[in-house]
């Protein structure tokens, strides 16, 4: 991960840290203005987004697997879910 996407997301936590003053909240709306239209992140995310938000859906699938809390059938449709992505781990 490159440095702007790394100050960007620092950016975004700041907003939503109630710990931070409105001053460097404010600070960091103004930062992340910035870095949004900077070539080098535009360049750095292509693709990036895409491949991370597949990783999500399998990882939540996953964690169905193993949550002791979550029904047969859940986990079931999760099963099939990772399998038809070929995502599916050999412990599952």
């Amino acid at each position: 991960m490159s440095l702007p996407t790394r100050q960007l997301g620092g950016h975004k936590a700041a907003i939503n840290n109630p710990n931070v003053s409105e001053e460097a909240k404010e600070h960091s709306r103004q930062m992340i203005e910035e870095l949004e239209h900077d070539p080098e992140l535009s360049a750095t995310r292509e693709g990036y987004e895409d491949d991370k938000d597949d990783t999500r859906v399998d990882a939540g699938h996953k964690a169905t697997l193993k949550n002791p809390n979550v029904s047969e059938e859940a986990k079931e449709r999760s099963r099939q879910f990772l399998q038809e992505r070929d995502a599916l781990d050999e412990d599952n």
